[in-house]
């Protein structure tokens, strides 16, 4: 016998053409990396107001961000709401932190570090080289629904990372970094959370009658300069000569990071009037690795393993 092709109507093969197309492209859009560029360019570009935890190591701060943008580019008021009063305001590159004593404002430049929910790159693509990048399951946060992202070290030079992002507009509400024995790090945590209005101008005026500036970073060193090979995927993304409270001259600071993980380096010359520590230690949540090259203390520090410290710390030498 036979088979009867019945032909289906028109109307049915175009739903199914665009029905097709739609799955397709929301397979794409379910990826873990597109999750990650949504969510690095939602932080840079909504309007959101919120109050979020920050657990490092054992201490625990509450801190109140705004975050504002429009035709002038970004704005950003951060503010600890409890211990010591801290108050940071971003004005796109240009950071100013308010002193506890009122009478001084530190201004850092082209800063590279910014504050939570935006802690990602603003191209999350090359992290795929040194993070195996995963989707994970659905989980409330701050009463909204939230895609959670994974992101797990390929080497011992990184923590892993698990990012809860908003699933109506991608802002990040939660992240955590995880060491190899599982323990958690540090965690950021939005408690309460309004995103799409934006904060009035007039709460990110830069109040400073009365107050001194202090630069948070001098010129570049030019006499001294000093080679150092950190762990794969670790790139120098800032060098600055900064002068530190308790130090008699500036110190040499150096930077690097992966986009998502970061370590920091100071160089100064020993003195021999003041104790240095030598070796691995630990500030909360904070590695900290130190050692003396050719008259200098070099010290090594980040929410990183020990291992980018110490080797990052052993390969110092100067040129």
């Amino acid at each position: 016998m036979q088979a009867v092709r019945v032909a289906q109507p028109r109307w049915l093969a175009a739903c199914l053409l665009v029905l097709l197309v739609w799955s397709s492209g929301a397979a794409r859009a379910e990826t873990a990396l597109d999750w990650l560029n949504r969510a690095a360019t939602s932080a840079r570009t909504l309007n959101y107001s919120g109050v979020y935890v920050y657990h490092h190591g054992e201490h625990i701060e509450v801190l109140r961000v705004l975050h504002r943008s429009d035709a002038s580019g970004e704005q950003e008021k951060v503010e600890v709401l409890d211990g010591t009063p801290r108050q940071f305001l971003r004005i796109n590159n240009d950071v100013y932190c308010h002193m506890p004593d009122g009478k001084h404002v530190r201004l850092e430049r082209n800063a590279v570090r910014r504050f939570f929910p935006a802690l990602l790159p603003a191209q999350p693509a090359p992290l795929a080289e040194f993070y195996d990048i995963k989707l994970g399951g659905s989980e409330r946060v701050a009463g909204r629904v939230c895609q959670v992202i994974i992101l797990e070290p390929r080497d011992a030079y990184r923590h892993s990372y698990n990012l809860w992002l908003d699933k109506q507009t991608g802002l990040p509400l939660k992240t955590r970094s995880v060491n190899e024995n599982g323990g958690v790090v540090s965690m950021f945590v939005f408690s309460e959370i309004q995103i799409g209005k934006a904060p009035e101008v007039r709460l990110f005026r830069n109040d400073m009658a009365g107050k001194r500036i202090q630069q948070a970073s001098l010129d570049k060193p030019a006499g001294i300069t000093w080679e150092v090979v950190p762990p794969p995927g670790y790139a120098r993304v800032q060098e600055a000569l900064r002068p530190l409270p308790g130090k008699k001259s500036p110190v040499t600071h150096m930077v690097f990071s992966d986009g998502l993980s970061v370590l920091s380096m100071f160089v100064e010359p020993i003195d021999p009037q003041s104790q240095t520590m030598q070796g691995l230690s630990a500030e909360g949540a904070i590695g900290v690795y130190a050692r003396q090259v050719e008259g200098h203390n070099v010290t090594v520090l980040g929410e990183v393993p020990s291992q980018a410290l110490i080797e990052t710390g052993n390969s110092v030498r100067r040129k």
